[in-house]
């Protein structure tokens, strides 16, 4: 029943939901920010009453999810969040393109996050790593819950929290040395069949989802796709074994 609530809530906000004038799901889901400005977008912390019907949906269906923690095993310690946003009257991810000037994966489509400090916990991390890559600043009660480990090739133990952004400002900003562009991409793009592929290096599928007319690989892809299917939907899907594209294994 809670990921048919949520599934009826994500088609009324992305289907037949309000729209503003001059805006619409097809114009929403090529929104796109570019950030260049100093500054801070404040998140809203007020929601309205089908908003907060969505995010008390998805943080029961993560409060019913059992996460799997992966063996630290002397790999380094990352958080990304999940940001759920309200654009356009949509319900969105924020992603991020990582500048093309950084040393390890520039240019590649991103969930804000990086490594964790010292003593931190992997919701401060990601809370702080959101405030600092796109300016969205929220309380730790927007937490709505965390999902599985996933193990990189590079040596990173990502944890993925969900986070409620709630109504954001489109004057989204990061540092231009990290974050090259920001992309607010409706749930609904994502919440779609991935498509997996083969590859001679591994036995394990390459889990893509689709992008701006473009693919987007684990590890983001993977962790999009549980969110969709355990936050969603109800659905205890696992995506650890999910393989990344050789391109991202250094």
């Amino acid at each position: 029943m809670l990921g048919e609530t949520s599934r009826y809530l994500l088609c009324r906000f992305s289907r037949c939901g309000r729209t503003a004038a001059g805006s619409g799901p097809a114009a929403a889901a090529r929104a796109r920010w570019t950030s260049r400005a100093n500054g801070q977008a404040k998140a809203q912390v007020k929601v309205q009453p089908m908003e907060a019907e969505l995010r008390d949906a998805i943080a029961a269906n993560l409060g019913r999810f059992p996460r799997i923690e992966a063996p630290a095993d002397g790999l380094k310690a990352a958080a990304v969040a999940l940001c759920v946003v309200i654009q356009n009257d949509l319900p969105a991810l924020l992603i991020t393109r990582r500048a093309p000037t950084l040393r390890n994966h520039a240019g590649q489509w991103a969930l804000p996050g990086g490594r964790r400090d010292a003593g931190e916990s992997a919701e401060d991390a990601a809370l702080r790593e959101l405030r600092e890559e796109t300016g969205v600043e929220v309380s730790p009660d927007a937490v709505l819950g965390v999902l599985d480990d996933y193990v990189t090739r590079s040596g990173y133990l990502m944890t993925p929290v969900v986070v409620w952004g709630g109504q954001v400002s489109p004057d989204m900003n990061g540092p231009e040395s990290e974050v090259a562009q920001i992309h607010v991409i409706p749930l609904a793009d994502f919440d779609v069949p991935p498509r997996l592929l083969r590859i001679p290096e591994s036995e394990a599928p390459v889990i893509q989802l689709p992008l701006l007319g473009r693919f987007v690989h684990a590890p983001t892809a993977a962790i999009i796709y549980q969110f969709c299917q355990a936050g969603l939907h109800g659905s205890m899907i696992r995506v650890a074994h999910f393989e990344q594209p050789v391109f991202a294994w250094k």
